[in-house]
């Protein structure tokens, strides 16, 4: 097959190289949601104590903020060393080792009497997290076709948002209801059933698509320097990581630890409407997922468009919100906004899809790490500048939420300086991999 031929019509027809699917591809794919999906129920489970957390640790805005900061600065931290472990080891050890991470950090929470304890605690559990979403990833791609791959990733996303209802839903009443280490307890038993699935049942790949053995060169210091190297260079690599710090980083800081304060303390909102709320967020964003994944599947050209369409919608309604003359913003405004954040997910998704084509497959793993340090570097610096800024203003929130309009512009400056190079150099680049073969236009 012509590695010209685009997307879609007669590229229905598998590549030669590409993984079958099928039913036993989605099972096997399904473990690997499912403990990203884990990893999510955890990683935003802070969402909705944040207030539980500042009354039974005895700490101030900028402390709270602390936890997600030092979560994320791992999970950052950790995204070329798994993504250059996944390229080495498969996706099935590095789950391993990422589920029996998060699910001691979660226990660990949950047993948290110190400050101290519960912050080192939060730091195992994002460095496991760290260890899934890349891995799910290169699942994906060994076992579906490569003209499945932005559905696929869609799909991961969407079902990983499904474990941050969880946590607005189920955690938030079982706090209410049940008190902290039971409820931080209890939640931490997902994770070893799906280490038991995971290690009974999952494959690294389809039989008979086994990769090729890594050379003997292909270890060391020079092969790790080379890989990054080689990754970066890519406009395409360095374009996925600005989209995705300029898209993500709105809904993670809201869902992840500041939306709940926000809407309750700013907003004048009950928990209960507040919880409603964030639901909203998350039910938004499997919607927006399954559209985005479709619609580029389908028109690889509406990337820049979507992603770009999602900063600005957020940058809009964010600086209604806060610029409302009145106390507390309208109803309709807030539904609005939350409608709005659930797109940022599904957006920063858009971001592999640039660096994907742009990278070899060896190199996929370690080019999904550099992409996704991106938003959860810029959520990171923006959980902390809230946390400042409220600190500094006595809960100003108005002031406290500019700062997502400074990574904003920040972002969109980059997105715009290396699009065209990326464009170009796609269309340039040679037909090498079954990746390539999908992405390249006609």
């Amino acid at each position: 097959m012509s590695g010209s031929t685009p997307a879609g019509g007669a590229s229905a027809r598998l590549l030669p190289s590409d993984p079958p699917g099928g039913r036993r591809a989605m099972a096997v794919w399904g473990i690997g949601v499912a403990v990203y999906f884990v990893a999510i129920t955890y990683r935003t489970s802070l969402g909705v104590a944040g207030l539980d957390a500042a009354e039974r640790f005895h700490i101030n805005a900028s402390a709270l903020s602390t936890f997600s900061i030092l979560q994320l600065l791992v999970y950052a931290g950790m995204q070329i060393p798994v993504g250059l472990m996944v390229d080495r080891l498969g996706p099935k050890k590095v789950l391993t080792l990422g589920v029996v991470l998060y699910t001691l950090g979660q226990f660990g929470f949950a047993l948290s009497e110190s400050y101290a304890m519960a912050l080192g605690s939060r730091a195992l559990l994002g460095c496991g997290d760290a260890m899934t979403f890349i891995s799910v990833l290169r699942l994906g791609s060994r076992w579906f076709p490569a003209r499945r791959g932005p559905m696929i990733a869609q799909i991961a996303a969407l079902v990983g948002m499904a474990g941050n209802l969880i946590s607005t839903l189920v955690l938030a009443r079982f706090l209410h209801s049940f008190g902290w280490t039971p409820t931080f307890a209890a939640s931490a038993v997902g994770g070893l059933v799906v280490l038991a699935l995971l290690l009974l049942f999952l494959k690294d790949h389809p039989k008979g698509y086994e990769p090729p053995p890594a050379p003997a060169e292909h270890t060391g210091p020079a092969f790790v320097r080379r890989q990054i190297t080689e990754a970066w260079r890519e406009p395409g690599t360095r374009l996925g990581m600005w989209v995705h710090f300029t898209t993500q980083f709105p809904a993670m800081v809201f869902l992840l630890l500041w939306g709940l304060p926000f809407l309750v303390e700013a907003q004048g909102l009950s928990r209960g409407t507040a919880g409603e709320l964030l639901t909203l967020v998350v039910l938004s964003n499997m919607a927006v997922g399954l559209i985005f994944g479709q619609v580029i599947a389908r028109h690889h050209a509406a990337r820049m468009p979507l992603a770009l369409g999602t900063v600005g919608a957020t940058a809009l309604m964010w600086g209604i919100t806060l610029a409302w003359p009145t106390a507390h913003a309208p109803m309709g405004l807030l539904v609005t906004l939350c409608v709005v954040l659930g797109a940022c997910g599904p957006a920063s998704m858009i971001g592999f899809d640039f660096a994907r084509p742009a990278n070899t497959p060896e190199r996929q793993g370690t080019a999904s790490g550099i992409v996704n340090m991106g938003g959860f570097t810029a959520s990171m610096t923006t959980l902390l500048a809230v946390g400042v800024l409220l600190d500094a203003t006595g809960d100003n929130y108005r002031i406290a939420f500019l700062s997502l309009f400074v990574l904003e512009a920040l972002g969109v400056s980059q997105i715009l300086r290396l699009r065209r190079r990326a464009a170009r150099r796609e269309r340039e680049r040679l037909v090498v991999s079954r990746v390539e073969a999908v992405h390249v236009p006609a």
